[in-house]
């Protein structure tokens, strides 16, 4: 594959070799449970411990309000489901919305079923939930409200600043889906008006497998897998100890370089829309024009289909999706472009790149002339 040009980092991204390198001696020597008192155990909990301060550093968290799990969907899932059942003698009520990730609607369609009622709010056409929806949303008996940092599929950043500060008023807890921007934005939980926040290892270069949860203290939560009293009785089951290390070494080297980062991704969506402006193709870019998170691109070419594009890119060696890994192997309508209401000639054209480590500027042009090349070709058939 190393001919391919790999533009779906939003999906996964490839272990950084530094990652891989940390990670080793705990695949192979330091092989103790955590849990256990004897030298082999405490050495295994020494280096867990240096993880989670690592990682908390990263967050500006205090280690102890992180909380590891299996992956960025099981922490979304502790958080609206736990942070639920936690509060449902003080009320029953739960919003959203409409374009949150699978792993955010379907433990809130799962709480439906066990009682609770939840709102799902719209958003406009940019993908960017409106603060007066929200607050007119907000009922008496409303204890939990989850909206994500930025949206996955089109980047739109949601102005969740705004959103924390009403409920801290209105003392409703609030959690954030950061699985996407965490890596891409600063993410500082002491300045962030913010109860609980999910980030995925996976997602900066770090192994699959391994996610986290930050829980503000005193935020009631009810844990959601039960067995032994790992960290702090909130998440049972042995600690995945050489991805813990592995997601801690993603985030020292990403915040060396992250700047950098982001000055190359915003460079890349710059030449791969210059070179479409140049070619004359018909492109809509999609989400919010300066609220985006900088590694997502979503645009419409209007009159090629979603679908037979990807499929001519990927003969052109080239790897980008139609949003959410989780769902682009069905050919719904994304739902994030449907809650966006854009017109069915955009929502059935749209591409999602998004860009990461692997990526030259070099190559998002060579893509981009690629892009134009197909358009024209299926376009003039059609």
């Amino acid at each position: 594959m190393s001919d391919m040009m790999y533009f779906d980092h939003a999906a996964t991204t490839p272990v950084h070799p530094r990652v891989v390198e940390a990670m080793m001696p705990y695949l192979t020597q330091v092989f103790g449970n955590p849990s256990s008192v004897h030298g082999f155990g405490r050495e295994a909990r020494k280096a867990l411990e240096q993880a989670r301060d690592q990682i908390a550093a990263f967050m500006d968290a205090e280690p102890q309000s992180l909380i590891f799990t299996g992956s960025g969907t099981e922490a979304d899932n502790l958080a609206i489901i736990g942070g639920a059942m936690a509060q449902r003698e003080r009320g029953r009520h739960i919003i959203t919305s409409r374009i949150e990730h699978h792993a955010v609607l379907h433990a809130c369609e799962y709480l439906e079923q066990a009682g609770f009622e939840v709102t799902y709010l719209p958003v406009d056409k940019t993908g960017m939930v409106r603060l007066a929806d929200l607050q007119e949303a907000v009922r008496p008996d409303t204890v939990l409200v989850s909206i994500m940092y930025g949206n996955n599929e089109v980047g739109t950043i949601q102005p969740i600043v705004e959103i924390g500060t009403f409920l801290r008023e209105k003392g409703i807890v609030f959690h954030t889906d950061a699985v996407q921007a965490f890596g891409v934005l600063p993410i500082s939980v002491r300045e962030l008006p913010v109860d609980m926040l999910s980030v995925s290892a996976h997602k900066i270069n770090g192994p699959k497998g391994v996610g986290a949860l930050y829980l503000a203290r005193k935020t009631p939560i009810s844990p959601i897998v039960h067995g032994g009293s790992q960290e702090r009785k909130r998440r049972a089951g042995t600690e995945n100890l050489a991805g813990i290390v592995g997601f801690a070494e993603a985030t020292r080297v990403t915040a060396e370089e992250m700047d950098a980062r982001v000055a190359k991704y915003r460079r890349m969506k710059e030449e791969m829309e210059s070179v479409w402006k140049l070619t004359g193709i018909a492109y809509r870019i999609n989400g919010h024009p300066e609220a985006v998170l900088p590694h997502i691109f979503n645009v419409s070419f209007i009159g090629a289909h979603t679908e037979t594009m990807l499929m001519n890119l990927d003969l052109a060696n080239i790897a980008a999706s139609s949003g959410s890994a989780c769902t682009s192997g069905s050919l719904e309508l994304s739902h994030v472009l449907r809650a966006m209401n854009l017109d069915d000639a955009i929502a059935q054209s749209a591409i999602r790149f998004s860009f990461g480590i692997t990526n030259t500027v070099e190559e998002a042009r060579k893509a981009a002339h690629a892009v134009a090349q197909i358009f024209y070709r299926l376009v003039k058939r059609a």
